[in-house]
């Protein structure tokens, strides 16, 4: 008798003893290459290594015509396409007779904890495209293999992109318990998927394959089927001669297993058909390697840059498009997405690489940037058609809202006056919105030079949705310059505001009050910077948190300030007002800490009660974590964050952990609660009622702990991530928890993808602009307005970002289009609005029919 086994499609005999009976179980081994693009070696060692390891898994497909090579990853493929075009064929044949397998297909294996929702689906649509063209492959098994973590918000994504099954190997039983490696993966929308974490990791040494596998049934006895990942990593390698060999001699001679050169669809398939019940994991798959949430904050920072930019970007350029305005650039647009999807991977945005790939990622990302940058003035220029022309002496602003929805917030614009003043007058904007006058101030402009010619003006106002507000500024002289008064009570700047008070400590330069509505909602010293003990290790490999402080920045002198400052006088104030005026006041304060700085700068609106802090840090510690606190007096309630299209619950414990725009603390019984958004920032924790966000590491580059052995050499000076001047923004308020849950997702996005403004003057020619897409309700999200990938159609993806169901009524002006849209908690939708169609018609997430 014999066992039918099922290689590429064809059979083999497995002979056994006449007579005799056998179960025999399946083993599903999957050859992979582990292929870092970057990491040690910058992208060009990379390539040099894919070509290589690509080119002898193909000679052993040919050689050994029962074994499949597995890899994913379209930006290896692309260099081979690129670098050794004949090579790009004989894979694309070996697809053809299954001997090669299409695995993942992502544009990478990216980090799996920062990259927002939208951001995960590009790297997939990225993908699909990729390999549906190339090779006409659509994979169904999404693959993360060596990634630090992974977003609970995957599983909507992927049920939603084409996956039915995820497989991973971080993080390890000891650091997230599941109740089995074969498991349902819940995620926040209710979505469900069947993940795998390959607990036997996924490469193999040099000659050691069979040892693996045979390890692996030895300790796993019962298992009715098996999957082994196998392949040499992490810079090339993949199968070997002497593995394959080893491979078909255990093949032939084991009776227990029926063992195959397999893919992960087909393990995914087998267990699906034995349709046995599998427990549920109903959480992220998180912690491991905590300290990347902080490591290399320049990267952290732009990669959020250029995720804003894209999207709000893609949201003018359509908007403009769909009205004849300019051509949607769409080549331009994918470009970027190459450059984001690239900054994403899990060595460069978790910072875990060498020195020279950080300032790779860094130029990839300002390439992204300025691409946008073009775009972005072209599509606004295009977007103020209509306007009439500026009357009299009066200068023009314009602001565009890119969202859907009004935008109420503080604004800035900076603009010459029409000749400088070179005596002591002093020019005061007056900004006009329809013809009457709003809430302004002028503040310091970025030039420094001393006579009154360049004009920085802020504002209060309101932006109509997916438009250009028009504003226009007349102007006031005054004899000099106004004097900033520094007045305390009872030793402290105080701000009151319609309904809110700040107040901070002219001794420590700390928030020591803030109340909204009448409620204190932080303790005193709030905003203090806190020095944490930390090591070399940048990804963080042997904790779950920093909360072992060795110090806290204090206060300088008047002395120590003056010298700081490159002022001329021998001393000034620490803390001090620096502006003030109907619409804001700000204060700044300077502290040190040994060998580092910092510049604290607090910007309190009179109209509103969300507070602007922005740190400037000058750091220059070594192995030591810098965290910003928040002590709120919220008690042991609940610590929230955004994560990929959802929120996290997280520990109240003091574990570090990953959120995206906004993290809050929530009150024990949600009546009210804080929020804190940030431009830049992923790793925080909370504890005890106190959110602390993490700004800096200082380890050294790529030092990876290993056993008991020093891990940097101790006879040379060692490189250390993010020494120097660093800034970061956040944006404080509170209030009845309710109403800040169904705002914050909007204010930070507001935030992120700021309205655009510019003093402008326009012709006054052409047709006024209308918005594209407007939403009824205060809570649904715009995520994408794009052009279909690779169609004339527009997408439009929508997001309910509370946990709550709800519905809007989604207006497309342009289209004729007014629809209820229902969706239930977390609940992602996409549609694709056709130009000659007056109706919403959904699609998946990878713009594909549902």
């Amino acid at each position: 008798m014999y066992q039918g086994r099922s290689i590429a499609g064809r059979p083999v005999v497995l002979e056994t003893t006449p007579g005799r009976i056998l179960t025999v179980r399946k083993l599903h081994l999957i050859c992979n290459a582990h292929l870092d693009p970057y990491w040690q070696w910058d992208w060009d060692e990379g390539a040099a290594a894919t070509i290589s390891t690509f080119r002898t898994a193909a000679d052993l497909c040919e050689e050994f015509d029962t074994y499949i090579f597995n890899h994913n990853e379209v930006i290896l493929y692309r260099w081979i396409e690129e670098y050794e075009p004949q090579l790009f064929k004989r894979i694309q044949e070996l697809v053809k007779t299954g001997q090669w397998h299409i695995m993942g297909g992502w544009y990478l294996q990216p980090d799996c904890n920062m990259p927002s929702g939208e951001s995960f689906i590009r790297q997939i649509l990225l993908g699909r495209n990729y390999f549906q063209e190339k090779f006409g492959k659509a994979p169904t098994t999404a693959i993360n293999f060596d990634p630090f973590g992974h977003t609970r918000g995957l599983v909507q994504i992927l049920k939603k992109s084409g996956y039915d099954s995820y497989l991973f190997c971080r993080p390890n039983q000891e650091d997230c318990a599941l109740p089995s490696d074969d498991f349902v993966w819940l995620g926040f929308d209710g979505s469900v998927i069947t993940g795998h974490r390959a607990s036997s990791f996924y490469n193999s040494p040099l000659g050691k394959a069979r040892e693996k596998v045979e390890r692996w049934m030895k300790d796993n006895p019962d298992k009715a089927e098996g999957i082994v990942l196998w392949g040499m990593g992490n810079h090339g390698g993949g199968p070997s001669r002497q593995d394959l060999k080893m491979l078909r001699d255990l093949q032939s001679s084991n009776r227990d297993w029926d063992i195959i050169h397999s893919t992960p669809e087909a393990y995914f398939k087998e267990l699906s058909d034995a349709n046995r019940p599998l427990p549920t994991h109903a959480e992220d798959l998180n912690p491991w390697g905590v300290g990347c949430y902080t490591s290399m904050s320049r990267v952290k920072q732009k990669h959020r840059q250029l995720e804003n930019e894209l999207y709000l970007v893609e949201k003018m350029a359509s908007t403009a498009a769909l009205q004849g305005l300019m051509h949607y650039p769409a080549e331009d647009f994918e470009e970027v997405m190459r450059d984001l999807a690239t900054a994403e991977f899990h060595d460069n945005l978790p910072g875990s690489s060498i020195q020279p790939v950080e300032e790779s990622i860094l130029r990839l990302l300002y390439h992204g940037l300025e691409i946008l940058s073009r775009l972005k003035t072209r599509a606004f220029f295009s977007l103020c058609s209509g306007q009439t022309k500026a009357s009299g002496d009066r200068i023009p602003v314009m602001i565009y809202n890119p969202h859907p929805f009004p935008v109420r917030g503080v604004f800035q614009c900076e603009f010459q006056l029409a000749d400088a003043i070179f005596d002591e007058q002093f020019t005061v904007p007056i900004i006009y919105q329809d013809g009457k006058p709003i809430p302004t101030q002028p503040e310091k402009e970025y030039s420094s030079i001393p006579i009154d010619w360049r004009k920085r003006c802020i504002f209060s106002a309101e932006l109509a949705p997916g438009q250009v507000t028009r504003f226009d500024s007349d102007f006031e002289v005054l004899e000099k310059r106004p004097e900033m008064r520094q007045e305390t009570e009872n030793g402290a700047f105080v701000v009151r505001g319609e309904v809110m008070e700040v107040h901070i400590n002219a001794t420590t330069g700390l928030i020591d009050k803030y109340s909204v509505h009448g409620k204190e909602y932080l303790k005193s010293g709030a905003g203090a910077a806190l020095v944490m003990r930390d090591n070399e290790d940048p990804w963080g490999m042997l904790v779950d948190s920093y909360r072992d402080l060795e110090g806290a920045f204090t206060l300088m002198s008047p002395e120590e300030s003056a010298r700081f400052s490159a002022v001329k006088a021998d001393s000034l104030p620490a803390v001090r007002i620096i502006e003030d005026g109907p619409v804001r006041t700000v204060i700044e304060s300077v502290f040190a800490y040994k060998q580092s700085s910092l510049v604290q700068t607090y910007r309190i609106p009179k109209h509103s009660t969300e507070i602007e802090i922005e740190v400037r840090v000058h750091w220059n510690e070594k192995d030591r974590m810098l965290k910003w606190a928040l002590p709120t007096t919220l008690g042991k309630g609940d610590v929230l964050g955004q994560q990929a299209f959802g929120i996290q619950h997280f520990p109240n414990n003091g574990r570090e952990c990953a959120a995206h725009k906004w993290m809050a603390m929530v009150a024990e019984d949600e009546s009210s609660g804080l929020t804190c958004i940030n431009d830049g920032v992923y790793g925080f924790d909370g504890c005890d009622g106190e959110l602390r966000m993490s700004l800096l590491r200082s380890p050294a580059y790529c030092a990876h702990p290993w056993g008991d052995r020093e891990i940097l050499p101790q006879d040379r000076y060692n490189p250390r991530i993010d020494q120097g001047e660093r800034l970061f923004t956040f944006w404080v308020n509170a209030g009845e928890w309710e109403s800040r849950l169904e705002q914050i997702d909007r204010e930070a996005i507001a935030h992120n993808e700021k309205p655009y403004a510019l003093s402008f003057f326009p012709t006054g020619e052409g047709k006024a602009v209308k918005p594209a897409v407007t939403l009824s309700d205060d809570v649904i999200q715009l995520s994408a307005f794009k052009q279909q990938s690779g169609g004339e159609a527009f997408i439009v993806r929508l997001f309910e970002p509370t946990g709550t169901g709800r519905s809007t009524r989604v207006t497309l002006p342009l289209h004729g289009i007014d629809e209820e849209i229902i969706f239930g908690p977390f609940e992602v939708k996409t549609f694709r609005v056709e130009p000659d169609q007056r109706r919403l018609i959904p699609v998946n997430l990878v713009e594909r029919p549902e």
